[in-house]
């Protein structure tokens, strides 16, 4: 016997998303946040992969920087590349507006001191 056609009563009822979104948990979360298109979360998440980029690639000169806190003058160069790529990707009018950038370098970067 073949499928029954859609929309008939026999079919059963499919949940229906608008095109674009995500899937969501039943608190309305996403699924899967790298779905999400909401401009905040992907410039949080950028953000915070930028600067663990600079952890993963530099540690020695992490480490050096956080016992002799001379972390921005350490890391301007590599900080100011990631600002621009940040700034690049996610637009200016949201890396201006938002300190996802800044707490990212304090988070991650300084090991939660309040440096940047």
């Amino acid at each position: 016997m073949p499928p029954a056609a859609p929309g008939s009563p026999a079919a059963p009822a499919m949940p229906v998303r608008p095109a674009g979104s995500a899937p969501r948990t039943p608190t309305g979360a996403p699924i899967n946040p790298f779905l999400s298109r909401d401009p905040n979360q992907k410039a949080r998440r950028l953000a915070r992969a930028l600067v663990s980029d600079l952890v993963v690639y530099h540690p020695d000169k992490r480490q050096e920087g956080l016992q002799n806190g001379t972390l921005k003058e350490l890391f301007a160069d590599e900080i100011q590349k990631s600002w621009e790529e940040y700034g690049d990707q996610i637009g200016p009018d949201v890396a201006d507006a938002a300190s996802y950038f800044n707490d990212a370098l304090n988070d991650i970067l300084s090991d939660g001191q309040k440096i940047f």
